[in-house]
């Protein structure tokens, strides 16, 4: 959002030790807002004074921020002062739920009916009217800035949302501006100067309550929103402000694509295409097409710089599992092109989009080689030689292919292989059927003598001792045998040689063991 320069500036705010001293400074805010009747001046004031409580950690109240607005409402009312009435005339609107506001109202009338007078401007707040609402954006429609122009009388302000259409329309960013007019004036500069790139629209007011109302609430349910600081300084003032845009008309709620419209598409990509390898193209772009559908579901075709960056970091971050891995480069700069025309984008703007994609695809191949270094580490204790190291990392990630498991209801991730009791439990993960009786402390007999044997066969296999284990498993695995098969004929031989010791616990023959693998190569 490059206007975000013109943003009315936050005032400094003192430390604040404890929940009655913050009150008081609010108060005290507020008690001098009061003397000078001002309604813009007090929403963006009480804006930023709520914004402050988002992150706000008090002494002896981690989790303060949260009840804040409640306990500031009951301070103010046990007040007589006009600071209290101005506060409580502020939050009666602005306030964040319909329970503060009611809140706020009923200490109001509290106050007031103690002789407090009702600050001249308590009428005006939140009454604001309407200007021009402008939205720019680039042509691929990943993101937009959108212009509201609020005014009273002869004063305007501006508010700017950063909306991202990446992520279900979402706001990224909140910004009141003094000076509109001048904002206008850069939109039009950045079309003017970039006009094949960027676009410049009127928006209805209606529809812009829409966009802010749907942004916003979209953030709002986020855990962990990745927000702008600007963000929660003007979040209620914002939220305030599009009560007064008119109520858009009823929309139709959007249907989930079904199956077959997404193999549909799928087939008529390909069919538009040359791509050397049908199943895995038509893999990769059945996670493109699914990829859209979640972030976008009103347009999972559209593509953009961001929504194809978006789709790349969640292939590295695992949220989609790729088959072919040398299929993602060809098959997504395949998928720009063709979906982009589909689109109606101009030859500039497929020419800008596809090399954009380009770059990506090599920070995605390169973060990609990045994490299969880290991978291989977990599987390397590094004292390996180098020339030995892929045959090491080779045999230990088929002991342990995964470093992450479920147990029960329990996800395990990241488990250190090297550390025998965390290879235990991958191999436990690997064996669901055995989860409540391990759990109710009822395992044992032959399900429990197998599932030893088969820790014993991958700690044989992790430490390669002895060596006939792993030359056994490749035989098998030459043979065509499936991982699951090969660990379940290991465990067999080794079943075969074990024999009672003096003590009632059981042991193995470790030559016949060798002898017997042997037999297998």
């Amino acid at each position: 959002m490059s206007p975000v320069s013109r943003a009315r500036k936050k005032s400094p705010q003192p430390a604040t030790p404890s929940v009655t001293g913050l009150f008081k400074d609010v108060l005290r805010d507020f008690s001098a807002v009061a003397a000078e009747p001002g309604p813009f001046d007090v929403e963006l004031l009480t804006s930023e004074v709520l914004g402050q409580w988002w992150d706000l950690t008090i002494e002896g109240e981690p989790e303060a921020g949260e009840q804040l607005g409640l306990e500031l409402i009951a301070f103010a009312q046990r007040k007589i002062t006009p600071g209290a009435a101005a506060l409580l005339a502020a939050l009666k609107v602005l306030a964040e739920t319909d329970e503060e506001r009611t809140a706020a109202a009923e200490a109001l009338d509290v106050v007031l009916a103690r002789g407090i007078p009702e600050p001249e401007w308590a009428a005006e707040i939140g009454k604001v009217t309407a200007g021009e609402i402008w939205r720019t954006g680039d042509v691929y429609g990943d993101e937009a800035s959108l212009l509201c122009v609020f005014s009273r009388g002869e004063a305007s302000l501006g508010l700017l949302a950063l909306l991202d259409f990446t992520e279900l329309g979402r706001v990224r960013d909140l910004v009141v501006v003094d000076e509109p007019h001048e904002v206008l004036a850069e939109m039009r500069a950045q079309v003017a100067e970039d006009g094949e790139l960027v676009v410049l629209e009127k928006v209805e007011p209606a529809d812009a309550h829409r966009l802010l109302l749907n942004g916003i609430t979209v953030t709002d349910a986020l855990e962990d929103p990745e927000v702008g600081a600007d963000y929660p300084r003007f979040h209620a003032v914002a939220t305030a402000w599009v009560r007064a845009l008119p109520e858009p008309a009823a929309v139709e709620p959007v249907q989930e694509w079904t199956a077959d419209q997404r193999d549909a598409l799928v087939t008529e990509f390909l069919a538009a295409t040359e791509l050397p390898d049908v199943d895995a193209a038509r893999s990769v772009a059945a996670l493109l097409v699914e990829h859209g559908c979640r972030v976008e579901p009103a347009n999972p075709v559209r593509v953009g710089p961001e929504k194809l960056a978006r789709f790349l970091e969640s292939l590295l971050g695992g949220e989609y599992e790729v088959e072919d891995e040398d299929a993602v480069p060809p098959v997504v700069l395949a998928w720009t092109e063709w979906a982009a025309r589909r689109g109606g984008l101009s030859d500039v703007a497929v020419t800008a989009l596809v090399e954009d994609v380009k770059e990506y695809l090599a920070e995605y191949l390169s973060d990609e080689e990045d994490e299969e270094s880290e991978e291989l580490a977990d599987y390397l204790d590094g004292t390996e030689p180098a020339e030995e190291a892929l045959a090491v990392v080779a045999r230990r990630k088929f002991a342990v292919p995964s470093l992450t498991t479920v147990i029960g209801d329990e996800e395990l991730t990241d488990l250190d292989p090297s550390d025998p009791e965390q290879r235990r439990l991958l191999v436990i993960g690997e064996h669901p059927e055995y989860h409540e009786s391990l759990a109710n402390d009822e395992f044992d007999g032959n399900d429990g003598l197998r599932l030893a044997l088969e820790t014993s066969v991958v700690d044989q296999l992790w430490e390669d001792s002895p060596e006939e284990v792993w030359a056994a498993a490749q035989v098998l695995l030459g043979r065509g045998l499936a991982r699951e098969e090969v660990i379940g004929e290991l465990v067999s031989v080794l079943e075969a040689q074990l024999e009672e010791t003096d003590e009632d616990r059981l042991d193995y023959d470790l030559d016949g063991y060798r002898a017997a693998l042997a037999e297998i190569s």
